[in-house]
């Protein structure tokens, strides 16, 4: 654990959504984040009705909802009318073709505005939502579209072709395909001719609490991908994380990078920012360093939402390429992806001005659980504290019972349940998703420890755990004293089989800029992290990778490295982004 600390001011504290965080915890009561929302009239909660229809209802529909950003250098704005007109006309084109509440639409493509208006038509209809990533090879695609039953599918004609069109007569439930833009392929819908001939007007559909809104699809160590299923009561979740651990207010200026394939894309890429009446930038191209630095800084951005890869990138570029930015308008930084590296939090207030908050969660909480929020002092490499209406604990196995651990000690996150983004199933996985829960508990899977201070620290999955010579050892800790060398900008650290100790350290290392792997430069890493650690947690070898195997997501791949080295199967990759060389 890092002993450094960011101290927050005064002046910080109080202009915080929440500027007292304990006292908000004990006052706490779920009726403050339905004081957020409406409701729809007449009875039941529709998130789409929370992000659009009320603002429009309430006069704000002129406002701009999003902001987007071509990859060619265009710009759009949509109003929150304009918005709510573009879902109501998909809604309409849903039911035009048949299909009817409870159905399941995938939607396959990226940042452009058009995804924006199925998400929202969707759940306008009473349907159910499923974003997935446009990188996707036709294998992990055609998993997720039987698995979740697909009713209907929303893409581009060049990812149709390539794709889809080989086995879509193979999904039955699929029975219609929309293509983005004029024309399609035969056996599909042009999705612009058919939007244009809908009405701009569609009664959102009362839906209850507990019906379907999202299902999203993560990633499991071994086997099929996991369908998480996801309500509309979510949106009570996501309108008060969004106030008290990102700082959304009406009228900020808002960036979220997260692709929408992701859950954070949905979660807090569309309805935490549209519900609480922001204005999101939405930028259509992946990251590149100028375009993004430009980006903050000629669209103010005030509250800016980011994965540790693309932080550590920037890092890697060094401070130069930000200078002569103004980053005034920046006044929240935040992270969710994989556990935020402490050097990463202080190069931000360095070159930005604030801090990165990290913060945690999971595909399975729907929403943020744990954060650093605006008012609370920073302990780099910590997660923070738990958001009001959450309960979390350390807790270990003693006596054959689930037992809370007390501060310093390692054992695995658990929630109580009950928060309203808690994910409701596992789609054809009952057993799966009851082994989730034990004694009043759901675990997350995620070893870490409570200091005396109630601030909460990532160790690593459970199965990332290294135990050598007699030691626990949590690879974010090593990878953490890593990256702190000025050589390295990206770490990954496993555990190897060893005769005498069990499991020897083994890490894998990406170079800043104008560092090159050599011997002296590996004994040079090692030496740095055995004073940072001590030699028993200090890695035995320092390999130098160009890559490191990532998910679409930004999650550094530890298992697939183990895998790879020990020759076990691979498991489901079908999220990998880039691979080591």
């Amino acid at each position: 654990m890092s002993s450094r600390v960011i101290r927050k001011t005064e002046a910080e504290r109080r202009s915080a959504v929440m500027p007292d965080p304990e006292a908000a915890r004990a006052d706490f009561s779920w009726q403050t984040a339905r004081d957020l929302l409406e409701g729809m009239p007449g009875g039941g909660l529709n998130i789409a009705y929370e992000a659009v229809d009320r603002h429009v209802a309430a006069g704000f529909g002129a406002e701009i909802a999003i902001r987007w950003l071509g990859k060619d250098g265009t710009a759009r704005d949509l109003s929150y009318q304009e918005l709510d007109g573009q879902a109501a006309r998909f809604a309409n084109v849903l039911t035009a073709h048949g299909l009817r509440r409870g159905d399941r639409v995938f939607a396959l493509m990226g940042r452009t505005p058009e995804l924006y208006a199925v998400a929202l038509g969707t759940l306008k209809a009473g349907m159910v939502f499923t974003p997935l990533f446009s990188a996707f090879g036709p294998d992990p695609v055609r998993t997720r579209m039987e698995i979740g039953e697909a009713s209907a599918l929303v893409t581009t004609a060049t990812i149709f072709v390539r794709k889809i069109a080989a086995w879509r007569a193979e999904i039955p439930s699929l029975r219609l395909v929309l293509i983005v833009g004029e024309t399609a392929p035969d056996g599909c819908v042009a999705l612009a001719p058919a939007m244009a001939n809908a009405p701009d007007r569609f009664a959102t559909v009362a839906t209850a609490e507990e019906d379907v809104a999202l299902i999203h699809f993560t990633s499991g160590t071994t086997g099929r991908p996991k369908g998480v299923v996801h309500v509309h009561q979510a949106v009570l979740s996501h309108a008060l994380t969004g106030r008290s651990a990102l700082e959304l207010t009406p009228g900020t200026s808002y960036w979220c990078t997260a692709d929408p394939g992701w859950v954070t894309g949905t979660s807090y890429g569309i309805i935490a920012p549209l519900v609480n009446r922001c204005m999101m930038v939405v930028d259509e191209a992946d990251f590149d360093l100028e375009r993004w630095y430009a980006t903050l800084e000629r669209e103010r951005v005030a509250v800016w939402y980011t994965a540790p890869t693309a932080i550590r990138m920037m890092m890697r570029a060094g401070e130069g390429p930000a200078r002569g930015h103004d980053f005034s308008a920046l006044r929240f930084l935040a992270s969710v992806g994989e556990p935020l590296n402490p050097e990463a939090v202080i190069w931000g207030k360095k070159v930005f001005g604030h801090p990165f908050h990290d913060n945690w969660w999971q595909t399975e909480t729907g929403g943020i659980m744990i954060a650093n929020t605006k008012a609370m002092d920073i302990y780099p490499g910590s997660m923070g504290k738990p958001l009001p209406g959450i309960t979390a604990a350390i807790v270990g196995h003693r006596n054959a019972t689930l037992a809370e651990l007390g501060p310093g000690e390692i054992g695995e996150l658990a929630l109580r349940p009950g928060w309203p983004s808690m994910m409701r199933a596992y789609l054809h996985e009952a057993a799966r998703y009851a082994k989730c829960f034990v004694d009043g508990w759901y675990l997350t899977g995620d070893l870490a420890l409570r200091d005396a201070q109630g601030y909460f620290w990532f160790i690593g999955r459970a199965d990332d755990l290294i135990k050598t010579s007699g030691h626990l050892i949590g690879p974010f800790e090593v990878e953490s004293a890593l990256v702190e060398h000025p050589a390295v900008a990206e770490a990954a650290v496993i555990g190897l089989p060893d005769e005498t100790a069990g499991e020897v350290v083994r890490a894998y290392v990406t170079l800043n800029a104008s560092f090159f792997a050599s011997e002296a430069l590996e004994q040079d890493i090692r030496a740095h992290a055995r004073r940072r650690l001590g030699p028993s947690v200090a890695p035995r070898e320092v390999v130098f990778r160009e890559n490191l195997p990532k998910t679409r997501s930004g999650k550094i791949m530890r298992r697939l490295l183990k895998a790879r080295e020990l020759g076990l199967p691979e498991g489901d990759i079908s999220t990998l982004e880039t691979d080591e060389k």
